[in-house]
């Protein structure tokens, strides 16, 4: 919007002074162009229903004639007035609480426009507004706008001076989008759009008014994100990979494995990207268990055939161990060494690996945020691998890659996210999805069980330990909480000691140091272990093959992508596997994810269900950047126009016109000033 009507004071409005202006400032109001674009939520419908289209329980408006004389009761202090009323060839009871004054008006053959909750059995309405025709009826008729109020605001109120501002100022509204988007769209023009936003004529008018300006929001976050792409991340300032494609493929055809078709298309993604003279930014995002490592150590491999080093930060020490010897496995046949960085690490290992890094003798590090330390340099970092990104800060993985020139990056998450999501907040990077499973693997089979059936449940867990097959069981706590009614891990491993006499029980928690929690899963992984009960330590990446069961206790109390990471820690063997969750049945959110759980095991479905649930915010969590707040776009339902936006945004972009035509100046002033949605593009 024009920068004219960010300038002009609510005070600057007829009718609006001092004290309201505060109390629109509390909303987040503080000048005219602020209150244009303070979009009503939802509509009341005051548009009059024939009787045969009402159903019980709707809020409707209904159109008649006095019948009778109102009667009036009393109750505490409280009123209730009682009147028929003739509509069409029906009575219908109208009810009013606390309208006392409305007896005298409600005179016998005298017609009434009534808006409330319809009650079929008993024909009768429970009356929210009411309007005579013959004092006008301005409500009749319309869609009136419901907006998020406060302190003294009424919607009245707040109607009546968005009402004004558009009386007032809506000349100076201005058109932000290029004529050939408007066209390409068929959308309405800027002014029309807010003014129909605010003040429908109707359903269809209201919903073109909010496709316009939904699909101008999202471009405009776009354009941001593009713009950012164009003058940032396509510089010429990178590493250039000289990749040997012979090489290449001589390396996966030694893997102990086929490839997927996935596996292969994201490969080539990120070999062109590391061939090229900009520095690679790209997140790779699979489902569990696709074969996101193999994808990463063939970059790590381009990288150190190129004469660079590669670096790879993951979350937790059991995953870097893992990491560590399943890479050092794959390239000891190559000469390449493989180094493992944590905190646990002896302080003269740890001097001893950072000098190694420093002198090039080392050429991929695997480790935890301890490679971030400030005296951990390496000779030649090239590439820059982040596992589970999530898990960082942003500044984390910033001094990561800082400790090169430019390094490429590369970062790998095993929570899907929704398209849309990827779009919005990894605008500014390039997204390569792995989709596949690797050849037989087997679907899981998810069971959600009430707290009752652990007799069931324990029978599971010997017939599978008498197949020679091993258990996890996950319980949210270590030890008991006060706020929360769950099982913990001590008491369940000691609850399973007593139960299963005949199994070796493990536990693993946060708070054993490394070593106790490395022994305890060398046991389990070696198959000396029956069942391990654990946190959620183990979410993330713990490959044991021979595990084919997974118990998750207070299943509702998990969310829906932790419990789909912990049901991808089995299911990667040769055997059937199975998840059983244990949930309350009385938990409402916990009955959607535990139904979400049963139906699927495809991660990118589990995602954008679990971000119907919870919402973009809560999806990320509060520590994630670059998640914005939209006044309208929902990214849930608008995620065909956000498609249409980026795409947009990103041609426009890339033309050599966006940066000097006049037709353009208002977007790119926009670009300049607009810092109200603007995202801190990730590292």
């Amino acid at each position: 919007m024009s920068i004219h009507l960010f300038q002009i004071s609510l005070t600057q409005l007829q009718g609006v002074g001092p004290q309201k202006a505060e109390e629109l400032h509390a909303l987040g109001i503080s000048t005219v162009g602020d209150l244009i674009e303070y979009y009503p939520f939802r509509y009341e419908d005051y548009r009059v229903r024939e009787m045969h289209e009402i159903k019980d329980g709707e809020r409707i408006t209904i159109q008649g004639t006095i019948a009778s004389l109102p009667t009036m009761q009393r109750f505490g202090g409280k009123t209730r007035l009682i009147c028929r009323v003739t509509v069409e060839s029906m009575l219908v009871t109208a009810v009013w609480f606390n309208r006392a004054f409305l007896k005298e008006q409600l005179t016998p053959g005298r017609e009434i426009t009534l808006t409330g909750k319809w009650e079929q059995r008993r024909r009768q309405m429970t009356v929210a507004d009411s309007e005579f025709p013959d004092k006008g009826g301005a409500k009749t008729g319309t869609l009136q706008p419901v907006y998020s109020v406060g302190g003294s605001l009424t919607q009245a109120s707040i109607r009546k001076m968005i009402n004004q501002a558009l009386i007032q100022f809506g000349a100076l509204i201005p058109e932000i989008l290029p004529a050939e988007l408007l066209e390409k769209h068929a959308l309405l023009p800027r002014r029309s759009a807010i003014t129909r936003i605010h003040r429908p004529e109707n359903t269809l008018e209201g919903q073109e008014a909010r496709r316009r300006m939904v699909y101008e929001e999202l471009f405009l976050f776009q354009l941001k994100l593009q713009a950012y792409r164009a003058t940032h991340m396509k510089q010429a300032d990178g590493l250039v990979h000289p990749v040997n494609n012979e090489e290449i493929r001589q390396f996966v055809s030694r893997l102990p494995f086929e490839l997927t078709g996935s596996q292969k298309q994201v490969i080539n993604e990120i070999l062109h990207d590391m061939k090229q003279p900009y520095v690679m930014n790209r997140l790779l995002q699979g489902d569990v268990g696709s074969g996101k490592t193999v994808v990463a150590a063939v970059g790590l491999y381009a990288t150190v055939k190129a004469g660079h080093q590669g670096a790879l930060m993951v979350p937790t020490e059991i995953l870097a161990e893992q990491h560590t010897r399943s890479l050092g496995a794959m390239f000891e046949p190559y000469g390449i060494q493989v180094g493992l960085l944590t905190g646990s690490l002896t302080e003269r290992k740890r001097r001893d690996l950072i000098a190694s890094l420093q002198m090039g003798l080392l050429d991929i590090v695997v480790g935890t945020h301890a490679l971030i330390q400030e005296d951990v340099y390496f000779r030649s970092l090239g590439l820059v691998i982040t596992d589970e990104q999530h898990r960082f800060g942003v500044n984390q993985r910033s001094i990561l890659r800082r400790k090169g020139m430019n390094p490429d990056v590369l970062t790998m998450t095993a929570t899907p996210i929704p398209r849309t999501l990827a779009i919005t907040v990894f605008g500014d990077m390039d997204v390569s999805t792995l989709r596949e499973r690797p050849k037989g693997r087997k679907p899981i089979k998810t069971y959600s069980v009430k707290h009752n059936m652990m007799d069931r449940v324990l029978g599971f867990i010997r017939k599978e330990a008498e197949q020679g097959r091993q258990t996890f069981f996950i319980c949210p706590l270590i030890e008991e909480s006060e706020k929360l009614d769950v099982q913990n891990a001590i008491d369940l491993h000691m609850q399973l000691t007593h139960a299963l006499p005949e199994l070796a029980i493990g536990l693993l928690h946060g708070r054993m140091n490394a070593a106790e929690k490395e022994a305890t899963m060398a046991t389990y992984a070696a198959g000396e272990t029956n069942v391990l009960v654990s946190t959620t330590v183990i979410e993330v990446g713990v490959d044991v093959p021979n595990a084919t069961l997974m118990i998750v206790m207070d299943a509702d109390r998990f969310g829906l992508s932790q419990l789909h990471q912990l049901r991808g820690r089995v299911g990667r063997g040769e055997h059937q596997s199975f998840c059983i969750l244990i949930a309350d049945p009385k938990s409402e959110n916990g009955q959607e994810r535990m139904k979400a759980m049963t139906d699927t095991d495809d991660g990118f479905e589990i995602s954008r269900r679990d971000l119907e649930i919870r919402g973009p915010g809560e999806f990320f969590g509060t520590k994630q950047s670059g998640m914005p707040e939209f006044r309208l776009a929902n990214l849930v339902n608008d995620f065909e126009v956000l498609e249409q936006a980026r795409d947009d945004a990103a041609a426009l972009t890339a033309s050599e016109s966006f940066w000097s035509s006049q037709s353009y100046k208002e977007l790119r002033d926009n670009l300049n000033r607009d810092a109200k949605q603007q995202t801190e593009p990730l590292d």
